[in-house]
């Protein structure tokens, strides 16, 4: 199928990374900031901070459900359409979200937003990913990650900041004006075309992964609960991998599948999607506990955690001019295992943290943990197409879009889940957890970093010559 307007028709394809990468940023800061502005939203809306969970919630399953869908949408309306509608969408549903005085409006505001994240980023990336040629595939994927990587290490202070002097509301006022800009500049430089002739839409592929992530994420969020409805999370699980089993077995009877997974064969990519998987839930979890760790266990207030956290932040910014550098020099197979084991070891190495700790150790340990997860997060999210052909580009999208949005909804159930085995480990007597308690929840995530480097051994030094050479 051809279409109308080739993507080599974009004006500019390092300003569409930049576009792109900026509404990233906006949707990943979005989605953690609001945990800051928790407590002050529930006395607007006159309910418990925990009752907002739902607000969250309501985002998380929307994106699930949506997000598979966005690669036939991509290619039935255009690239340039689909990004622009969702990239308004995703800035008016802010602006609802400021205006929102009651659970519910907000929880409704929160569903647009969700639908307009599940068509905002595989789509954008969509874009990157057609516009750019294999040669400069790594610089351009560099950009599209340090959204994922900065976002939840400035979320905390710049949360924090918003609503201890102005007011929650600003939480999500900041991205109108970004919004706009986004808009304006996508309509300037993405192309217009589209598939004249796109396949039907898989309904029963749809319907059944919508129902299978819709399942696993449900049982991901009661999981994570302080109370656990063991019945009911494994009731989730259950009908979620039922789902996913028959929408796996109906979409390789199909012509056009919602996902294909012929594209798994491709070895680089599938490693990408496995072992990747796991080191973006293993990272998802550091900025989660470690703002616990500084609050709960040494009796930091909100804002000083915060900023604890700007090392991880300084040392993803430092690594990036190196990043393509280093991969040029090593390769992406040796670089994905001697780093893989440097994050697992900086992660584990947090384990050490104490109030005593002096300062400067606490800052190395977490600058050098930055620097090392930007690295094999670039590294990642590069070698996953770095060998996917142009015509399978759109199915390996969506295909890796969906399990990345699984993982990383996986990364706070996961450091909770490690918190409670420290506290079976270790426990206390107390409510609160304890610092020794972190350290074993540290430990234990470390030990499932090094298992994320397990799929890299499977590469050959040449995979991804092709890219780390261009």
């Amino acid at each position: 199928m051809q279409q109308t307007a080739p993507m080599s028709s974009v004006r500019s394809p390092n300003i569409l990374a930049l576009l792109v990468a900026g509404a990233f940023f906006m949707e990943f800061l979005d989605g953690t900031v609001i945990a800051t502005a928790i407590p002050q939203m529930a006395v607007t809306f006159h309910v418990r901070p925990v009752d907002l969970g739902v607000g969250m919630s309501a985002y998380l399953l929307t994106v699930a459900v949506l997000l598979p869908l966005s690669g036939w949408v991509a290619e039935r309306f255009g690239i340039r359409l689909v990004f622009s509608a969702a990239l308004a969408s995703f800035t008016a549903a802010s602006l609802l979200c400021a205006v929102s005085n009651d659970l519910t409006f907000f929880v409704g505001a929160r569903i647009l937003q969700g639908a307009a994240g599940a068509m905002m980023v595989p789509v954008g990336r969509l874009a990157v990913l057609r516009a750019t040629a294999k040669k400069d595939l790594m610089r351009a994927i560099a950009t599209l990650t340090w959204p994922a990587l900065a976002a939840p290490i400035i979320a905390p202070p710049l949360g924090g900041f918003a609503t201890t002097y102005l007011s929650w509301r600003w939480v999500f006022l900041i991205n109108i004006p970004f919004g706009i800009i986004g808009l304006v500049l996508a309509v300037w430089h993405l192309p217009t075309g589209r598939q004249e002739t796109a396949p039907p839409l898989d309904w029963a592929g749809f319907v059944l992964t919508g129902l299978a992530c819709l399942g696993l994420m449900t049982g991901v969020e009661l999981l994570g609960s302080a109370q656990v409805d063991w019945w009911l999370t494994a009731g989730c699980f259950a009908g979620g991998i039922v789902s996913g089993v028959l929408a796996v077995r109906t979409m390789r009877q199909r012509t056009n599948p919602l996902l294909n997974f012929s594209v798994l064969r491709v070895r680089s990519f599938s490693a990408s999607v496995v072992g990747g998987s796991l080191f973006r839930i293993v990272i998802s979890t550091v900025p989660f506990l470690l703002p616990l760790l500084f609050q709960v266990g040494f009796g930091y207030d909100a804002f000083t955690s915060g900023l604890l956290l700007l090392p991880l932040f300084i040392g993803n910014l430092v690594i990036k001019p190196l990043t393509s550098r280093i991969l040029r020099r090593w390769g992406f197979r040796t670089v994905l295992i001697c780093n893989g084991l440097l994050a697992a070891g900086t992660i584990a190495a947090c384990a050490i943290i104490t109030f005593g700790t002096p300062l400067p150790v606490t800052i190395a340990i977490l600058f050098v943990s930055g620097v090392a997860r930007s690295m094999q997060l670039t590294a990642i999210n590069t070698i996953a197409f770095a060998e996917v052909p142009d015509a399978g580009m759109s199915n390996a999208n969506t295909l890796f879009n969906t399990v990345q949005q699984i993982s990383l909804g996986l990364g706070v159930v996961i450091g909770v889940l490690a918190l409670r085995v420290g506290q079976i480990l270790l426990p206390s007597g107390s409510p609160v957890a304890t610092p020794g308690q972190f350290r074993v929840a540290f430990l234990l995530i470390g030990c499932m970093a090094i298992g994320a480097t397990v799929d890299a051994f499977g590469l050959t030094r040449l995979t991804g010559l092709h890219v780390s050479r261009g």
